[in-house]
Protein backbone atom coordinates (compact mmCIF):
# COMPACT_ATOMS: atom_id res chain seq x y z
CA UNK A 1 0.00 0.00 0.00
CA UNK A 2 1.32 3.41 -1.01
CA UNK A 3 2.16 5.99 1.62
CA UNK A 4 0.12 9.16 0.87
CA UNK A 5 0.59 12.32 2.86
CA UNK A 6 -2.34 14.75 2.72
CA UNK A 7 -1.88 18.50 2.48
CA UNK A 8 -4.35 21.27 1.55
CA UNK A 9 -5.25 20.88 -2.16
CA UNK A 10 -2.32 18.50 -2.86
CA UNK A 11 -1.11 15.07 -1.86
CA UNK A 12 2.29 13.47 -1.77
CA UNK A 13 2.78 9.79 -2.67
CA UNK A 14 5.81 7.79 -1.67
CA UNK A 15 6.15 4.34 -3.17
CA UNK A 16 8.36 1.35 -2.31
CA UNK A 17 11.00 -0.58 -4.19
CA UNK A 18 8.69 -3.57 -4.78
CA UNK A 19 5.79 -1.65 -6.31
CA UNK A 20 5.41 0.12 -9.63
CA UNK A 21 3.39 3.36 -9.32
CA UNK A 22 1.78 5.26 -12.21
CA UNK A 23 0.40 8.79 -12.08
CA UNK A 24 -1.97 9.48 -14.97
CA UNK A 25 -3.48 12.88 -15.54
CA UNK A 26 -5.86 13.60 -18.39
CA UNK A 27 -4.94 10.28 -20.03
CA UNK A 28 -1.23 10.98 -19.96
CA UNK A 29 1.27 9.23 -17.72
CA UNK A 30 2.97 11.90 -15.68
CA UNK A 31 4.98 9.74 -13.25
CA UNK A 32 5.80 6.04 -13.46
CA UNK A 33 8.35 3.74 -11.92
CA UNK A 34 9.32 1.55 -8.98
CA UNK A 35 9.82 3.50 -5.77
CA UNK A 36 8.47 6.70 -7.33
CA UNK A 37 7.72 9.73 -5.14
CA UNK A 38 5.73 12.71 -6.40
CA UNK A 39 3.09 15.38 -5.73
CA UNK A 40 -0.36 15.19 -7.25
CA UNK A 41 -3.79 16.72 -7.09
CA UNK A 42 -6.35 14.18 -5.85
CA UNK A 43 -9.19 15.48 -8.04
CA UNK A 44 -7.32 15.15 -11.32
CA UNK A 45 -4.94 12.23 -10.67
CA UNK A 46 -5.38 8.54 -11.49
CA UNK A 47 -3.00 6.36 -9.51
CA UNK A 48 -2.07 2.71 -10.20
CA UNK A 49 0.07 0.63 -7.89
CA UNK A 50 1.28 -2.72 -9.29
CA UNK A 51 3.44 -5.05 -7.13
CA UNK A 52 6.50 -6.26 -9.01
CA UNK A 53 7.96 -8.60 -6.37
CA UNK A 54 7.67 -12.40 -6.48
CA UNK A 55 4.34 -13.63 -5.15
CA UNK A 56 3.45 -17.06 -3.80
CA UNK A 57 0.06 -18.45 -4.75
CA UNK A 58 -0.98 -21.71 -3.01
CA UNK A 59 -3.71 -23.73 -4.67
CA UNK A 60 -5.60 -26.91 -3.84
CA UNK A 61 -7.92 -28.54 -6.35
CA UNK A 62 -9.36 -31.92 -7.34
CA UNK A 63 -8.87 -33.82 -10.59
CA UNK A 64 -10.12 -37.11 -11.99
CA UNK A 65 -8.01 -39.85 -13.55
CA UNK A 66 -8.91 -42.01 -16.52
CA UNK A 67 -10.27 -44.71 -14.20
CA UNK A 68 -12.63 -42.16 -12.57
CA UNK A 69 -10.70 -41.79 -9.34
CA UNK A 70 -10.62 -38.47 -7.52
CA UNK A 71 -7.15 -37.00 -6.90
CA UNK A 72 -6.29 -33.99 -4.77
CA UNK A 73 -3.49 -31.76 -6.06
CA UNK A 74 -1.69 -29.37 -3.73
CA UNK A 75 0.70 -26.92 -5.39
CA UNK A 76 2.27 -23.48 -5.12
CA UNK A 77 2.84 -21.07 -8.01
CA UNK A 78 5.42 -18.30 -7.85
CA UNK A 79 4.78 -15.40 -10.23
CA UNK A 80 5.60 -11.74 -10.73
CA UNK A 81 4.49 -8.84 -12.91
CA UNK A 82 7.04 -8.22 -15.67
CA UNK A 83 5.18 -5.40 -17.51
CA UNK A 84 3.38 -3.25 -14.92
CA UNK A 85 1.92 -0.84 -17.50
CA UNK A 86 0.36 -3.68 -19.50
CA UNK A 87 -0.90 -5.36 -16.33
CA UNK A 88 -2.43 -2.10 -15.09
CA UNK A 89 -4.14 -1.72 -18.50
CA UNK A 90 -5.65 -5.25 -18.29
CA UNK A 91 -6.42 -5.46 -14.57
CA UNK A 92 -7.63 -2.68 -12.29
CA UNK A 93 -4.72 -1.79 -9.94
CA UNK A 94 -5.96 1.76 -9.25
CA UNK A 95 -5.68 3.08 -5.70
CA UNK A 96 -7.65 5.65 -3.75
CA UNK A 97 -5.80 9.04 -3.71
CA UNK A 98 -6.92 9.59 -0.14
CA UNK A 99 -6.07 6.28 1.52
CA UNK A 100 -3.68 4.59 -0.92
CA UNK A 101 -5.71 1.37 -0.93
CA UNK A 102 -6.75 -0.55 -4.04
CA UNK A 103 -10.23 0.22 -5.19
CA UNK A 104 -10.80 -3.40 -6.26
CA UNK A 105 -9.20 -6.80 -5.68
CA UNK A 106 -6.59 -7.07 -8.43
CA UNK A 107 -4.49 -9.76 -6.76
CA UNK A 108 -7.54 -11.99 -6.49
CA UNK A 109 -8.13 -11.58 -10.22
CA UNK A 110 -4.52 -12.55 -10.93
CA UNK A 111 -4.82 -15.53 -8.57
CA UNK A 112 -8.03 -16.66 -10.25
CA UNK A 113 -6.39 -16.46 -13.66
CA UNK A 114 -3.38 -18.51 -12.54
CA UNK A 115 -5.41 -21.06 -10.59
CA UNK A 116 -7.85 -21.73 -13.41
CA UNK A 117 -5.04 -22.14 -15.92
CA UNK A 118 -3.04 -24.41 -13.65
CA UNK A 119 -6.08 -26.54 -12.85
CA UNK A 120 -6.87 -26.91 -16.51
CA UNK A 121 -3.40 -28.18 -17.39
CA UNK A 122 -3.28 -30.58 -14.42
CA UNK A 123 -6.79 -31.91 -15.07
CA UNK A 124 -6.01 -32.51 -18.73
CA UNK A 125 -2.83 -34.40 -17.76
CA UNK A 126 -4.40 -36.59 -15.07
CA UNK A 127 -7.39 -37.44 -17.27
CA UNK A 128 -5.08 -39.37 -19.61
CA UNK A 129 -3.63 -41.76 -17.00
CA UNK A 130 -5.11 -44.12 -14.46
CA UNK A 131 -4.65 -43.74 -10.73
CA UNK A 132 -1.83 -46.32 -10.22
CA UNK A 133 0.15 -44.76 -13.06
CA UNK A 134 -0.35 -41.26 -11.68
CA UNK A 135 0.69 -42.36 -8.19
CA UNK A 136 3.69 -44.23 -9.53
CA UNK A 137 4.83 -41.26 -11.62
CA UNK A 138 4.54 -38.88 -8.68
CA UNK A 139 4.29 -35.11 -8.77
CA UNK A 140 6.95 -34.62 -11.44
CA UNK A 141 4.72 -34.93 -14.55
CA UNK A 142 2.00 -32.75 -13.02
CA UNK A 143 4.52 -30.07 -12.03
CA UNK A 144 6.08 -30.11 -15.49
CA UNK A 145 2.76 -29.84 -17.33
CA UNK A 146 1.58 -26.97 -15.10
CA UNK A 147 4.87 -25.06 -15.44
CA UNK A 148 5.10 -25.56 -19.22
CA UNK A 149 1.45 -24.65 -19.71
CA UNK A 150 1.62 -21.45 -17.65
CA UNK A 151 4.85 -20.29 -19.29
CA UNK A 152 3.37 -20.86 -22.72
CA UNK A 153 0.00 -19.28 -21.85
CA UNK A 154 -0.52 -16.32 -24.20
CA UNK A 155 -3.12 -14.73 -21.96
CA UNK A 156 -0.62 -14.45 -19.10
CA UNK A 157 1.99 -13.05 -21.46
CA UNK A 158 -0.45 -10.48 -22.81
CA UNK A 159 -1.35 -9.54 -19.23
CA UNK A 160 2.32 -8.97 -18.33
CA UNK A 161 2.52 -11.81 -15.78
CA UNK A 162 5.35 -14.34 -15.77
CA UNK A 163 5.47 -17.61 -13.86
CA UNK A 164 8.74 -17.97 -11.96
CA UNK A 165 8.24 -21.47 -10.64
CA UNK A 166 5.75 -24.22 -9.86
CA UNK A 167 5.91 -26.60 -6.91
CA UNK A 168 3.55 -29.53 -6.55
CA UNK A 169 3.56 -30.54 -2.89
CA UNK A 170 1.22 -33.53 -2.93
CA UNK A 171 -0.82 -35.70 -5.23
CA UNK A 172 -3.20 -37.81 -3.19
CA UNK A 173 -6.23 -39.98 -3.89
CA UNK A 174 -9.07 -40.57 -1.46
CA UNK A 175 -8.02 -42.10 1.88
CA UNK A 176 -9.72 -45.46 1.22
CA UNK A 177 -8.22 -45.73 -2.26
CA UNK A 178 -4.79 -44.68 -0.99
CA UNK A 179 -4.96 -47.35 1.69
CA UNK A 180 -5.94 -49.94 -0.93
CA UNK A 181 -3.03 -48.86 -3.13
CA UNK A 182 -0.63 -49.15 -0.23
CA UNK A 183 -1.79 -52.66 0.63
CA UNK A 184 0.20 -54.55 -2.07
CA UNK A 185 3.33 -52.61 -1.26
CA UNK A 186 2.79 -53.12 2.44
CA UNK A 187 2.24 -56.84 1.89
CA UNK A 188 5.34 -57.04 -0.27
CA UNK A 189 7.39 -55.27 2.36
CA UNK A 190 5.95 -57.56 5.02
CA UNK A 191 6.82 -60.59 2.90
CA UNK A 192 10.36 -59.31 2.49
CA UNK A 193 10.55 -58.73 6.23
CA UNK A 194 9.22 -62.24 6.90
CA UNK A 195 11.70 -63.68 4.42
CA UNK A 196 14.53 -61.80 6.09
CA UNK A 197 13.30 -63.05 9.46
CA UNK A 198 13.14 -66.64 8.22
CA UNK A 199 16.59 -66.36 6.69
CA UNK A 200 17.92 -64.93 9.92
CA UNK A 201 16.30 -67.75 11.86
CA UNK A 202 17.69 -70.30 9.41
CA UNK A 203 21.17 -68.82 9.82
CA UNK A 204 20.70 -68.85 13.59
CA UNK A 205 19.58 -72.50 13.51
CA UNK A 206 22.51 -73.41 11.29
CA UNK A 207 24.88 -71.66 13.65
CA UNK A 208 23.28 -73.37 16.64
CA UNK A 209 23.65 -76.70 14.85
CA UNK A 210 27.32 -75.97 14.14
CA UNK A 211 27.81 -74.95 17.75
CA UNK A 212 26.04 -78.13 18.91
CA UNK A 213 28.24 -80.26 16.62
CA UNK A 214 31.32 -78.53 17.92
CA UNK A 215 30.20 -79.11 21.50
CA UNK A 216 29.47 -82.78 20.69
CA UNK A 217 32.87 -83.21 19.05
CA UNK A 218 34.43 -81.53 22.06
CA UNK A 219 32.59 -83.86 24.44
CA UNK A 220 33.65 -86.90 22.36
CA UNK A 221 37.24 -85.74 22.39
CA UNK A 222 37.06 -85.08 26.11
CA UNK A 223 35.54 -88.53 26.70
CA UNK A 224 38.26 -90.14 24.58
CA UNK A 225 40.96 -88.30 26.48
CA UNK A 226 39.27 -89.14 29.78
CA UNK A 227 39.26 -92.79 28.74
CA UNK A 228 42.96 -92.54 27.99
CA UNK A 229 43.48 -90.80 31.31
CA UNK A 230 41.55 -93.50 33.20
CA UNK A 231 43.53 -96.22 31.41
CA UNK A 232 46.77 -94.47 32.17
CA UNK A 233 45.73 -93.99 35.79
CA UNK A 234 44.84 -97.71 36.02
CA UNK A 235 48.15 -98.69 34.50
CA UNK A 236 49.94 -96.35 36.87
CA UNK A 237 47.99 -97.73 39.83
CA UNK A 238 48.67 -101.31 38.72
CA UNK A 239 52.34 -100.56 38.27
CA UNK A 240 52.42 -98.80 41.62
CA UNK A 241 50.69 -101.81 43.27
CA UNK A 242 53.16 -104.19 41.66
CA UNK A 243 56.05 -102.03 42.76
CA UNK A 244 54.57 -101.80 46.25
CA UNK A 245 54.04 -105.59 46.32
CA UNK A 246 57.60 -106.24 45.22
CA UNK A 247 58.87 -103.72 47.73
CA UNK A 248 56.67 -105.28 50.43
CA UNK A 249 57.91 -108.76 49.60
CA UNK A 250 61.47 -107.59 49.77
CA UNK A 251 60.76 -105.79 53.03
CA UNK A 252 58.95 -108.84 54.47
CA UNK A 253 61.77 -111.14 53.41
CA UNK A 254 64.29 -108.78 54.95
CA UNK A 255 62.19 -108.51 58.11
CA UNK A 256 61.86 -112.30 58.26
CA UNK A 257 65.60 -112.75 57.83
CA UNK A 258 66.19 -110.10 60.48
CA UNK A 259 63.70 -111.79 62.83
CA UNK A 260 65.30 -115.19 62.23
CA UNK A 261 68.70 -113.71 62.82
CA UNK A 262 67.50 -111.97 65.98
CA UNK A 263 65.76 -115.15 67.16
CA UNK A 264 68.85 -117.23 66.51
CA UNK A 265 70.97 -114.67 68.27
CA UNK A 266 68.51 -114.51 71.20
CA UNK A 267 68.35 -118.29 71.40
CA UNK A 268 72.10 -118.55 71.31
CA UNK A 269 72.34 -115.89 74.02
CA UNK A 270 69.75 -117.69 76.12
CA UNK A 271 71.54 -120.98 75.62
CA UNK A 272 74.86 -119.50 76.56
CA UNK A 273 73.27 -117.70 79.53
CA UNK A 274 71.61 -120.97 80.68
CA UNK A 275 74.82 -122.86 80.20
CA UNK A 276 76.66 -120.23 82.18
CA UNK A 277 73.98 -120.21 84.87
CA UNK A 278 73.98 -124.04 85.03
CA UNK A 279 77.74 -124.04 85.29
CA UNK A 280 77.50 -121.49 88.06
CA UNK A 281 74.85 -123.53 89.90
CA UNK A 282 76.90 -126.65 89.47
CA UNK A 283 79.91 -124.89 90.86
CA UNK A 284 77.84 -123.54 93.76
CA UNK A 285 76.37 -126.97 94.48
CA UNK A 286 79.83 -128.45 94.28
CA UNK A 287 80.94 -125.83 96.76
CA UNK A 288 78.11 -126.69 99.18
CA UNK A 289 78.70 -130.39 98.82
CA UNK A 290 81.24 -130.68 101.65
CA UNK A 291 79.68 -128.02 103.91
CA UNK A 292 77.99 -129.36 107.10
CA UNK A 293 74.22 -129.29 107.26
CA UNK A 294 74.18 -126.91 110.20
CA UNK A 295 76.10 -124.43 108.18
CA UNK A 296 73.77 -124.90 105.24
CA UNK A 297 70.81 -124.42 107.54
CA UNK A 298 72.33 -121.29 108.95
CA UNK A 299 73.01 -119.99 105.46
CA UNK A 300 69.42 -120.77 104.47
CA UNK A 301 68.08 -118.93 107.50
CA UNK A 302 70.31 -116.05 106.68
CA UNK A 303 69.16 -116.00 103.11
CA UNK A 304 65.57 -116.27 104.24
CA UNK A 305 65.99 -113.47 106.73
CA UNK A 306 67.51 -111.31 104.08
CA UNK A 307 64.50 -111.84 101.86
CA UNK A 308 61.78 -111.52 104.53
CA UNK A 309 59.79 -108.27 104.79
CA UNK A 310 60.39 -105.85 107.64
CA UNK A 311 58.90 -107.21 110.97
CA UNK A 312 58.00 -104.58 113.50
CA UNK A 313 56.49 -106.96 116.15
CA UNK A 314 57.01 -110.72 116.50
CA UNK A 315 54.71 -112.78 118.72
CA UNK A 316 55.99 -116.24 119.67
CA UNK A 317 53.32 -118.53 120.99
CA UNK A 318 54.06 -121.67 122.99
CA UNK A 319 52.78 -123.89 120.17
CA UNK A 320 55.11 -122.36 117.66
CA UNK A 321 58.10 -122.71 119.92
CA UNK A 322 57.18 -126.27 120.80
CA UNK A 323 57.01 -127.28 117.12
CA UNK A 324 60.21 -125.44 116.27
CA UNK A 325 62.08 -127.02 119.13
CA UNK A 326 60.63 -130.41 118.21
CA UNK A 327 61.89 -130.05 114.65
CA UNK A 328 65.22 -128.83 115.84
CA UNK A 329 65.58 -131.75 118.24
CA UNK A 330 64.54 -134.21 115.58
CA UNK A 331 67.10 -132.78 113.27
CA UNK A 332 69.78 -133.20 115.72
Amino acid sequence: MADIARYPFVRHLRGSGTTHVEHIRKGTTVHAGAGASFWFRPLSAVLNEVPIDDRELPLLFHARTSDFQDVTVQATITYRVTDPATTAGRIDFSIDPETGRWRGTPLEQVAGLLVESAQQYAIDRLATVDLPTAMAAGVGPVRAVIADGLRADTRLAETGIAVVGVRVVALRPEPEVEKALRTPTREHVQQEADRATFERRAVAVERERAIGENELQTKIELARREEQLVGQRGANARREAEENAVAGAIAAEAEAKRTVTLSEASAEGTRLAGAAQGAAEAARVAAYRDVPETVLFALSVKELAANLPQIDTLVLSPDLLTKALAHLGAAK
